[in-house]
């Protein structure tokens, strides 16, 4: 007689071997389509598992995350962004009814319920089925929640200036200023380093004059015209002090100073 053939399971005598929905099947009649979860089933998730860990540290290595400069709390032009996997609710909070004396609703109450939902999709479609189309409450619950984190995480990243972030960011190489240069005294003088730090490092009120990559006579038209943000006008001084100015920030325009 073949292995489980003619064999009923009981796994208590106090059930009757008639109510079959109590019997366990014998999965010895369908071969192939069972197999031994030691080592059969657990080597095949072992394996599936080497796969993803080899590719996420390939991808580690290949393309490793971005480093910014030390954070500054005192940096209010400085406009942080969560990681791309968060984009979505950080483009959410952007809306009116999220936000401002909304934020407990954007913070609280639609997260709870969107993940609320998920949870009780089970027990919201109860079908048999598994095909899409046997399953509308829970499959239309899941597509509305693909399509809006999709979408959402659109917006945030159309609408983020990446360039501006990544000088936002940069990462500056500190150099010894020479505070015993002409030209630093003159750079004190007409109020530069209100906005440009006293180490040429750059606060909220203007960036950076380590490593622009500007020679003496940009600079000097800068300061006389001004530049994005920057009016014209902020230089007062003799034409000798000017030239003598854009000389000591043209030294440290390289990346490392002089």
């Amino acid at each position: 007689m073949h292995r489980g053939k003619g064999m009923k399971f009981v796994g208590d005598s106090r059930v009757p071997a008639t109510r079959e929905k109590f019997i366990p099947k014998d999965y010895s009649e369908y071969p192939g389509k069972t197999e031994p979860f030691w080592p059969n089933f657990l080597l095949k998730e072992w394996l599936v598992g080497a796969v993803f860990l080899i590719g996420f540290l390939t991808l580690t290595i290949v393309a490793p995350s971005p480093l910014e400069k030390e954070a500054d709390p005192t940096d209010a032009a400085y406009i942080p962004l969560p990681d791309w996997y968060f984009l979505f609710l950080y483009q959410f909070l952007k809306y009116d009814f999220a936000s401002g004396d909304y934020v407990v609703i954007g913070t609280v109450v639609i997260p709870g319920l969107a993940f609320g939902a998920l949870l009780l999709a089970p027990f919201l479609d109860k079908g048999k089925g598994r095909r899409p189309h046997q399953r509308p409450i829970a499959v239309s619950m899941m597509l509305i929640g693909v399509i809006s984190i999709i979408w959402l995480t659109y917006e945030a990243v159309a609408h983020v200036n990446w360039e501006e972030r990544a000088e936002m960011g940069k990462i500056v190489e500190e150099v010894e200023i020479d505070q015993t240069d002409p030209g630093y005294e003159i750079y004190s003088n007409q109020s530069c380093i209100n906005c440009h730090g006293g180490n040429l490092e750059g606060s909220p009120a203007g960036p950076t004059l380590v490593g622009t990559g500007l020679t003496a006579d940009e600079i000097a038209d800068i300061a006389v015209n001004g530049v994005g943000g920057m009016p014209a006008g902020q230089f007062n001084g003799s034409d000798e002090e000017l030239q003598q100015l854009a000389e000591f920030i043209a030294s440290y325009s390289e990346e490392g100073g002089h």
